[in-house]
C-alpha cells in the first residue's frame, strides 16, 4: 500500500520538542467530523499556532477509517492554504496493527497505548512499532501507568507512572510519554483532588523529555500552567471541545432557529455552525493557556 503522506503534515517531534525546551505546550486537539477539523484548523492558521489533530480509534472509525481522514485533513491542508505546522496523530492506538494502519494511510504520528499490558510486554511492542514508525520518519507516543477514566472502551484506573519505567522506555527512541499523575479522561468528578505534581517531578527527572497530559479537559488553568512548567509539553483536549459545541448547538435549537423555513435554520451548514464557532473559542482560550499559540 502506498503511503498518502501530505507534504503539508509534519511529525510532532519538532513540535513537542521545542515546547519542552521552552516551556510551552502543544494543543492535541481530537477531530470527529469535518466541521471539527475545519474549525481547529482555521483557528491555527488564524493564530499562527502549531497544532496537533487526534483522532482515537473509535472516531476514526466513526469517520470512514483511516484512508478517509487522512484525505479529508490533506483536501483542507490544501484547500485553506495551511502554513502552521499540523500534525495528525492517533490518539490511545490499541494495538500495533492499528497504528501501522494509520502510518500507511497517511497519519505523521501514532500512540501505542499499552498501558493495559504488563509492562514488559508494552516495552517489546512499543520497540517493534519503532522499527516500523521510523522508516517512514513517524513520531511515536508511549504511555505508562493509566489514565483514569474510559475512552473507546479502555477503563484506567488511574495507576501513576513509575519513574524506573520512564526512564527505560525514554530511551528507546519514542518522541513523547503520556504517563498517569492523577489526570482522568472525560468530566473530572467533584472527588478529584488534583494531579500529582510530585509524581510528574520524578517522573520527569527519570526520563527528561517531553510528557503528555491526557484527560487535559476540566483541570484547573494554574496546574495545566503547573504541569506545563514541569515538562508537560503536549495536553490533549476532547471533552471540552465536545461540551463547547454541544452547549452552543443546543442554544441554537433552544431558540427555535432550526425551525425557521424562511431562513432554513435547518440546513446542516447554519445548524452546526454555533458548535463550529464554539469550537474556534475553545482552541484559542486553551492554546493562550498552553503558550503555544502564535509559536508556529
Amino acid at each position: 500500500m502506498t503511503r498518502l503522506y501530505h507534504e503539508k503534515l509534519v511529525n510532532a517531534t519538532a513540535m513537542v520538542k521545542a515546547a519542552h525546551e521552552n516551556k510551552y505546550a502543544i494543543g492535541h486537539f481530537n477531530i470527529n467530523n469535518l466541521e471539527w477539523t475545519k474549525a481547529i484548523l482555521e483557528a491555527a492558521q488564524a493564530s499562527n499556532t502549531p497544532v496537533i489533530l487526534g483522532t482515537s480509534e473509535g472516531a476514526v472509525k466513526y469517520m470512514g477509517g483511516p484512508v478517509t481522514v487522512v484525505g479529508m485533513v490533506n483536501g483542507l491542508l490544501e484547500e485553506l492554504n495551511i502554513t502552521v505546522p499540523v500534525a495528525l496523530h492517533l490518539d490511545h492506538g490499541q494495538s500495533i496493527e492499528m497504528a501501522k494502519k494509520c502510518i500507511l494511510a497517511g497519519y505523521s504520528s501514532v500512540m501505542f497505548d499499552g498501558s493495559h499490558l504488563p509492562y514488559e510486554e508494552n516495552l517489546a511492542k512499543t520497540k517493534e512499532l519503532l522499527i516500523f514508525a521510523n522508516e517512514h520518519e513517524i513520531s511515536v507516543e508511549a504511555e505508562i501507568g493509566s489514565i483514569g477514566g474510559e475512552e473507546d472502551g479502555v477503563v484506567g484506573n488511574g495507576e501513576l507512572g513509575d519513574p524506573t519505567q520512564a526512564a527505560e522506555i525514554s530511551k528507546t527512541g519514542i518522541a513523547m510519554l503520556a504517563a498517569g499523575i492523577g489526570n482522568i479522561h472525560g468530566k473530572y468528578p467533584e472527588w478529584w483532588t488534583g494531579l500529582s505534581f510530585d509524581t510528574l517531578e520524578e517522573l520527569q527527572a527519570a526520563c527528561k523529555m517531553p510528557m503528555v497530559l491526557h484527560g487535559g479537559s476540566g483541570i484547573p488553568q494554574d496546574q495545566v500552567e503547573k504541569a506545563i512548567s514541569m515538562g508537560i509539553s503536549k495536553i490533549n483536549v476532547n471533552t471540552e471541545l465536545q461540551l463547547a459545541f454541544r452547549d452552543a448547538t443546543r442554544k441554537y435549537i433552544e431558540a427555535g432557529k432550526d425551525l425557521d423555513d424562511k431562513t432554513k435554520g435547518f440546513d446542516p451548514r447554519k445548524l452546526l455552525n454555533p458548535g463550529y464557532q464554539a469550537l474556534k473559542e475553545t482552541f484559542n482560550e486553551l492554546t493562550e493557556w498552553f503558550g503555544c499559540k502564535g509559536k508556529a
